[in-house]
């Protein structure tokens, strides 16, 4: 019997050349699976330079200084030739002009439904937009007219504020607009593309810089300006067919284009915030459903991989604070904060300055500190939080009103630490509060901060995850709802009920608005 065993257990472990050989390729390829499997799902290391947008075209560096790309714009670039539209933007809406747009774009949502085989771009999950050519009065007069007078440091508004500045931080128009009129074969964002025809377009974008011409126009002019655009916007035929439900309307600051922007409230509007206080927006303009929140362009330089490394040991500050100490509406929560931090051990609150000094110290108390305290301004939002997020210092919002950019992608939770209004000023409760987190917890929020900063820096050309691309991503999910409600529209006879989709409740009222 141990014979048999033997020989049976002999012919087993027997494998013939042809077997061998199979097996030592299967050894490669798993070999090479396990390689490419670690390669690929590594963590980001902290010495390297992942946490800034990957540059996917090395021959084109991207430049996230406002000034230095608007520099570079004006004066490297040639104005655009005009696109071959089929209706010109120079077009007056009229009954005949409406009906034939609509009736081509209808042609081409049909053809797209149904894989038409003669329109390639038929199944293309891609974002159309078609950018408006309006008057240089509303676009490149503007820019001008901010690239040369953006020295006069002197320039202040009523609360002391640098006006420049301020246009900076809401220069979202600008980094958006520029991406989309730029060659494609200058472009890195493949969700979303410039479209010439109007029929071809899911949205339009309208190209007027609002806060530039509120900030450096004298205030007759400025609204006079204003008008002009109004009516220049509602005389195109794509507006009048929608009431301007699938028009991008750029208002980031909340004082811009105030006195006409609710003959536009149809639009989406692209905000800093919605300001439940009604100081800013009122009932019925601005909702979730309809507008995107996108972030401030921030003040302080990014603290990239090297710079995060380097500060990791000198964060000695336990919560830090620089800015306007004063402020109106929402923003009055920072004078409470000030009475209850003054004094306190590791908290360092300071009253913030203009000029380039102000921003280096803010910068600089940024970056040794383990907190930056982010309360509400005038209204819920400030680019404090943003500066915050590229500091590489974990925020502690008090804003309890707040609605913050790309939510539907982004988890703030895992960078940023919410207190309510009334537990921040409770005495001693916030500084109790900070202390007691893990600093295990803290590891974690600040390597989630490195991961996250590529979000919220505006660049040109625009970088893949950057803010442009998340406010294409997030607009692309509501092009389906804006269909239905323009559609809902046109056929909604004037005898109807008037159905609203989305209910806005205040604590007195209950305001109804309809898209």
């Amino acid at each position: 019997m141990a014979g048999k065993h033997s020989r049976e257990r002999s012919q087993s472990l027997s494998v013939s050349p042809s077997s061998v050989f199979f097996l030592f390729v299967l050894s490669l390829i798993a070999i090479a699976f396990i390689v490419f499997f670690f390669t690929s799902s590594s963590e980001i290391n902290p010495s390297s330079q992942s946490t800034l947008p990957l540059f996917e075209n090395p021959k084109i560096t991207p430049e996230f200084s406002f000034v230095a790309s608007l520099e570079k714009f004006l004066t490297s670039s040639s104005r655009t030739p005009k696109s071959q539209n089929v209706l010109d933007d120079s077009t007056v809406a009229d009954e005949e002009s409406v009906k034939k747009l609509d009736d081509m774009i209808w042609k081409k949502e049909m053809g797209r439904i149904h894989g038409d085989q003669f329109d390639p771009a038929s199944s293309s999950p891609v974002l159309r937009v078609y950018v408006y050519e309006m008057p240089a009065k509303f676009t490149y007069d503007l820019l001008w007219l901010f690239r040369n007078t953006y020295r006069e440091t002197s320039n202040l508004t009523s609360n002391g504020s640098p006006v420049h500045r301020l246009i900076e931080q809401h220069s979202i128009d600008y980094w958006l607009w520029a991406d989309l009129i730029a060659p494609e074969s200058e472009r890195l964002l493949k969700n979303v593309v410039r479209v010439h025809k109007q029929e071809e377009a899911d949205l339009f974008y309208i190209p007027f810089f609002t806060t530039i011409s509120y900030f450096l126009l004298e205030k007759q002019q400025c609204k006079a300006l204003y008008r002009e655009a109004l009516k220049w916007v509602k005389d195109q035929p794509a507006w009048n067919r929608s009431e301007g439900r699938d028009h991008i309307l750029p208002v980031h600051h909340p004082w811009s284009f105030k006195s006409v922007r609710r003959f536009m409230k149809k639009a989406i509007w692209i905000l800093p915030d919605m300001d439940s206080t009604g100081n800013w927006y009122k009932p019925g303009e601005v909702w979730l459903e309809k507008d995107l929140i996108l972030p401030y362009v921030s003040n302080v330089e990014v603290c990239d991989a090297k710079c995060l490394l380097e500060t990791e040991s000198k964060r000695n500050i336990l919560l830090f604070f620089r800015g306007r100490l004063k402020r109106n509406a929402g923003g009055k929560i920072r004078a409470k904060l000030v009475a209850e931090l003054s004094g306190a051990e590791g908290v360092v609150i300071e009253e913030g300055t203009a000029g380039e000094s102000g921003k280096k110290a803010a910068q600089d108390g940024m970056r040794r500190s383990i907190f930056c305290l982010s309360p509400a301004g005038d209204t819920p939002s400030s680019a404090r939080l943003f500066d915050a997020i590229v500091s590489g210092c974990i925020p502690v919002l008090v804003s309890d009103e707040l609605e913050l950019p790309f939510e539907g992608i982004l988890d703030y939770r895992k960078i940023v630490l919410f207190v309510s209004s009334g537990d921040a000023i409770q005495p001693g409760w916030l500084i109790t509060f900070l202390k007691s987190i893990n600093p295990s917890k803290i590891r974690e929020m600040r390597a989630n901060l490195a991961k996250y900063m590529k979000h919220f820096l505006y660049s040109h050309p625009a970088q893949p995850l950057g803010p442009e691309d998340l406010t294409w991503r997030m607009i692309a999910g509501k092009v389906s709802n804006i269909k239905l409600h323009i559609r809902r529209s046109q056929r909604v006879v004037k005898e109807s009920r008037t159905l609203c989709t989305c209910e806005c409740k205040r604590a007195t009222n209950i305001s109804s608005p309809s898209f």
